[in-house]
């Protein structure tokens, strides 16, 4: 009611109807993990496109599946994915002997200040480790007086162009901590490509001694100065996915791993290691999947033959409680490598079947299955074996999703199951789209229902949810995604006093039970055929 009645009239209010309106979280994010020469280490970086990982990652590398997987999955629909970086921590030899690894670093070089005693240093690192650093030189410029306490910062590319192509800039620093432009503070929060730390005592406002451009250039470095150029980057030793250390930075169990790193990211629903085909390692991804509601998309080994995988399918490793979020593929592909001139080279499939749960996503929703001849892959010349009907049928029965060159159709995935998906177990979440469907509700319904939280706990709040979550699960209906002719078939909301009891409320709980009945792949069609005799008169 209107806060205070003081005049005969009318009065307006409006009343809230109720209606929060649900909508679905998306379900083709991926997240790859990978070595790469740049980017951050510090953080799962979201890219949007293949340049995007270029200019962030440096692209493809001869040493490392994640550029061409990462080009694989937009290549095929992907349109979002978050990269984790890998780099070497160096440490000791390995144990049946060999080359100690070495520890990435990042460029850096030093500039010296002029007039005060000790001169103030300020140090320039390129913000993320490898030889990419080496790169870029930098510039600075003493502002003229009165204000010659400040200097402008320039951050040049020298790759491409002797001459140096700025790429950042940065005007009115300060060597001074408590200046609101303190050249530390403002490359921190605005630089993509390099950090300062400002050394030396007492504080002085001398900037460093200008590096501007030199009629004279060395060799080295176009027309910069020797001592403006970053040096001493290193990209460490390079980690194959079949590394030891490799394992260890993604083992979810330990609090220093840097798949942790996606912990940090608001939602993936697909997780791609190309390459990674170590048992005990996809085991732990497993369940870090499930915990994050996301699909583990593994890869088989390299040379894996289907005489490798005909008696017990997957090793046991990979097919335990938690295997309902992950799905094997097999084999690997073969595709044009840009850097050997387009020359066939074999590839992980993780890339390519990413891309294809993106695409099949957008065109059809999740609940239909990623495969079939929808799901035929783009960029490949083949797989690396060949398979016939009778070998497929001893696969798939085993969980083992076999990609196929069909005629006319090209190379597609020809199987849509979990890692649970053995017929002799007989598991509920046996197909990938059926176990899709579910995560995508659960993430949707988790984020869409925290509005309930501290609301008052009776009827009015039930009637509320049984009214907006029922209209989500309709829309579905609606859109196909569930069997059934009528919504009475197809789901059920149900939140009541029946659902939620008086023990319930006193304990702060209402209970949501939302069924569905989801939709199957049609794995095999029969066709019956039978002669029609001639019609007898009798």
């Amino acid at each position: 009611m209107p806060s205070a009645l003081t005049f005969p009239g009318v009065y307006i209010e409006e009343i809230p109807s109720g209606v929060r309106t649900i909508t679905g979280v998306a379900t083709s994010v991926a997240a790859f993990a990978g070595w790469a020469p740049k980017g951050p280490t510090d953080k799962a970086e979201l890219v949007l496109s293949f340049p995007d990982f270029e200019r962030k990652f440096g692209g493809l590398h001869p040493e490392s599946y994640l550029g061409s997987s990462v080009s694989q999955f937009f290549a095929n629909g992907g349109q979002k994915a978050y990269i984790v970086r890998l780099v070497s921590a160096g440490g000791p030899a390995p144990a049946g002997g060999g080359t100690a690894p070495v520890a990435a670093g990042s460029s850096t070089i030093t500039l010296n200040s002029g007039a005060a005693t000790p001169a103030p240093a300020l140090t320039i690192t390129a913000k993320s480790p490898g030889k990419w650093g080496d790169n870029y030189a930098i510039i600075t410029k003493k502002r003229a007086a009165p204000d010659d306490a400040r200097f402008q910062l320039q951050v040049a590319n020298i790759k491409d162009d002797p001459k140096g192509v700025v790429v950042e800039s940065f005007e009115n620093l300060s060597m001074l901590p408590t200046d609101k432009r303190y050249v530390v503070n403002v490359l921190a929060d605005e630089s993509n490509l390099i950090a300062a730390a400002v050394a030396g005592t007492p504080p002085s406002t001398d900037p460093p001694k200008d590096t501007e451009r030199v009629a004279t250039p060395p060799a080295d470095a176009g027309n910069l100065p020797t001592t403006a150029k970053l040096t001493n980057g290193n990209d460490g030793t390079v980690l194959a996915a079949t590394d030891a250390a490799f394992v260890t930075a993604l083992d979810p169990t330990s609090a220093t791993s840097s798949i942790h790193l996606l912990d940090r990211v608001d939602l993936f629903n697909l997780l791609c290691v190309p390459g990674m085909t170590d048992e005990t390692a996809l085991q732990k991804l497993q369940k870090f999947c499930r915990d994050r509601r996301a699909i583990l998309i593994a890869d088989c080994v390299a040379t894996a033959k289907f005489s490798d995988l005909s008696d017990s399918g997957p090793k046991p490793a990979l097919t335990g409680n938690d295997a309902i979020n992950a799905a094997f593929y097999f084999p690997w592909l073969s595709a044009p490598d840009p850097l050997q001139e387009n020359r066939p080279r074999d590839y992980p499939p993780c890339g390519f079947v990413a891309g294809i749960y993106a695409r099949t996503d957008t065109s059809r929703g999740v609940w239909k299955a990623p495969a079939g001849t929808e799901a035929s892959l783009v960029g490949v010349l083949g797989p690396r074996a060949t398979l016939t009907n009778d070998e497929n049928g001893v696969l798939n029965p085993k969980a083992v999703n076999c990609i196929r060159a069909l005629p006319i159709y090209g190379t597609v995935l020809w199987g849509a199951r979990t890692l649970q998906g053995n017929d002799e177990r007989g598991s509920e979440w046996k197909y990938i789209p059926v176990r899709r469907t579910a995560l995508f509700i659960e993430e949707t319904l988790f984020r869409a229902l925290t509005w309930v939280v501290f609301e008052p706990n009776d009827e009015p709040l039930w009637a509320q949810i049984r009214l907006n979550v029922g209209a989500f699960m309709h829309d579905l209906f609606r859109q196909g995604a569930f069997q059934g002719q009528t919504p009475k078939d197809a789901y059920f909301v149900k939140c009541d006093k029946e659902t939620t009891t008086q023990s319930d409320i006193n304990r702060g709980i209402v209970n949501i039970i939302v069924g569905f009945a989801p939709l199957k792949p049609a794995e095999f069609v029969i066709v019956k055929i039978q002669q029609i005799a001639g019609q007898i008169e009798t």
